[in-house]
């Protein structure tokens, strides 16, 4: 293959497509593969497109792909085409480190999988079924913009607890998250996505921020419900292994911040720092100079030290 390789570079468009791809310090945003099983319903396929909707610009939805349950969900199907094609071929063509299957049966109808790849392998998946579902179309407000990036909202004890819902919440963190920028502006912070995690269901809310009047410099927040809206139960889940995931989550020395020295930093952030300085003198340390402790020459000087008398008494004799 390698006068293949040579070929390609032979364009310099074709060699800007190899950098953009080649591994960097600061990857690209990550793009989500949305795609439906053989077996799908009217409520996966629009929920599929709703999620699409959310993601976009950094998402790839396939209409037509008939394949199998990912391996991993399903015991018997250790050479599922599923498989094959998303490790070699989709995830490479899109350059796309995260999916989105939808499916359904009669055994687990409505089915969502998310899931991430790691070097073009499966990282983790899990799957979550459709129980209620309101669509972007059933909720009559004003969208939001295409791209816009949300505020992420994780409420329950599961999130911090159960170690299924920490990898959910990881998970659905870098599904959703958008673009990395180092500032955003007030008006851009127009769109909530809350997740709750109560009684083993996890609820997902699409809100629209509004800023309103309220007499003072500082708006008055409402929140308007946009969709789509679910109602999620937590099914199967295949989980990555603690080195797998710790591997995955390794970063560049380069990424890494030099420690400082003397410097430290308390729970709350504020930076502590060490002096080191040479043992002073204090007697000839310089003070304010102030009339009343100035130094007085001569004999009257030093009476008034000895306590004799007063400076205006020796003045008026």
């Amino acid at each position: 293959n390698n006068w293949y390789h040579g070929l390609i570079y032979w364009t310099k468009r074709a060699k800007r497509f190899l950098d953009n791809r080649a591994p960097k310090l600061t990857e690209n945003i990550k793009n989500a593969m949305i795609m439906k099983g053989g077996n799908t319903s009217m409520t996966v396929t629009q929920a599929l497109k709703d999620i699409y909707a959310l993601k976009k610009p950094s998402a790839v939805l396939y209409k037509n792909t008939k394949i199998s349950t990912p391996r991993g969900l399903c015991k018997n199907s250790q050479s599922s085409v599923f498989c094959l094609c998303l490790q070699e071929f989709f995830s490479k063509k899109t350059d796309s480190s995260l999916f989105l299957f939808g499916s359904h049966n009669k055994k687990r109808p409505n089915n969502l999988i998310f899931g991430r790849l790691f070097d073009f392998h499966v990282l983790d998946m899990i799957e979550l079924g459709i129980e209620k579902y309101n669509s972007l179309s059933d909720i009559k407000s004003s969208k939001c913009p295409e791209g816009t990036k949300p505020m992420l909202v994780f409420a329950g004890d599961a999130f911090d607890h159960d170690n299924d819902h920490k990898r959910l919440k990881s998970l659905l963190t870098d599904f959703f998250r958008g673009p990395v920028v180092p500032s955003v502006r007030l008006a851009g912070l127009e769109h909530v996505l809350h997740f709750t995690a109560l009684e083993g269901k996890i609820y997902m809310r699409s809100y629209r921020s509004l800023l309103k009047k309220s007499g003072c410099r500082t708006p008055r927040i409402e929140l308007e419900e946009i969709g789509p809206s679910f109602d999620f139960i937590l099914r199967r889940t295949h989980l990555a292994s603690d080195d797998l995931y710790k591997t995955a989550h390794k970063q560049p020395k380069a990424l890494k911040p030099k420690k400082k020295k003397n410097i430290s930093h308390d729970t709350f952030g504020t930076k502590f720092g060490r002096l080191h300085m040479q043992k002073q003198d204090l007697a000839k340390l310089q003070t304010r100079k102030m009339k009343g402790l100035r130094k007085r020459r001569g004999p009257a000087a030093a009476a008034v030290v000895a306590g004799e008398t007063s400076p205006k008494a020796t003045e008026g004799e």
